[in-house]
């Protein structure tokens, strides 16, 4: 706040009213392509901006990638003529997901419509995580195409991607019963199957959506709070948490925070591979 001494023309009611114009630009600054009813213009971003701080390099997991022996349902990848190396992970990820499609592991093959393997781009350099299928994707078989799903596709969009570029998929494969947090045991019995589709698929940047599925990866207990804006690498693969989009939901303070680390992954992302691409 203002000195009042040293600045006596300034009244504390102004000093008050600097800081609130202060917080309201921060504020709009992370919510402006997050609104639901925004239509979304890519050239308004700078690759070049960033907001995120990053600290010292810090290897929180180098987790053995696993091959699962069993299976659960459906791939949809975008056009796999693209180059032939996308063209053999595209075949790569269909026959594993047809090898996995019918998995019994755990209970949830049992209450589950759809198994939930994934889609997008076989050869994407970025893959978004999330924790488990929700009830529209139960029902579709598709990754996040309910209200956070739309929002996440908005946020994809706003830092000048589209989402049939990118890999989208969950931790857990079957939904939860009521939407429930994954529980260990399921973890533990699906996430083999998420390590062999990010061993075929080979991103550059992982970005992961909420606790669930970071902790997952970076086999940490610690949240999402400490760890976003952190410099972390799965199988030196550079991962770059950040809050899941039905947290922002219930919870629009967020925005800002996902703002600052979309566009700092987005400068990631043309640093490691180039702005072209």
């Amino acid at each position: 706040m203002p000195n009042q001494k040293s600045n006596p023309g300034n009244s504390l009611e102004e000093a008050l009213k600097a800081l609130a114009e202060q917080a309201k630009t921060a504020l709009e600054e992370g919510f402006v392509y997050f609104k639901e009813d925004l239509k979304l213009k890519g050239s308004n971003l700078k690759k070049t901006d960033t907001g995120a701080a990053i600290n010292r390099p810090v290897i929180i997991s180098r987790a053995s990638m696993v091959s699962p022996e069993a299976g659960p349902i459906c791939v949809t990848t975008s056009d796999f003529s693209a180059s032939p190396k996308a063209g053999e992970k595209a075949g790569a990820l269909n026959s594993y997901n047809l090898k996995i499609k019918s998995c019994q592991k755990c209970p949830l093959g049992k209450t589950r419509l759809n198994f939930v393997f994934g889609e997008g781009a076989p050869g994407a350099k970025l893959v978004f995580i999330g924790e488990a299928p929700g009830a529209d994707e139960d029902e579709s078989g598709r990754p996040f195409i309910g209200r956070a799903g739309k929002l996440l596709t908005k946020i994809i969009e706003a830092v000048n991607f589209k989402r049939e570029d990118v890999f989208i998929m969950n931790v857990l494969k079957c939904r939860p019963p009521n939407n429930r947090a994954p529980e260990p045991e399921e973890v533990k019995e699906c996430s083999p199957y998420l390590f062999k589709q990010l061993e075929i698929i080979n991103p550059v940047i992982i970005c992961t959506l909420g606790n669930p599925a970071t902790q997952t990866l970076l086999q940490t207990k610690e949240g999402i709070s400490k760890l976003r804006g952190r410099e972390l690498y799965w199988n030196g693969i550079k991962v770059i948490p950040t809050f899941h989009p039905s947290a922002c939901l219930r919870n629009p303070a967020y925005k800002v925070d996902v703002w600052k680390d979309m566009k700092f992954l987005r400068k990631e992302y043309d640093r490691l591979c180039g702005s072209g691409n």
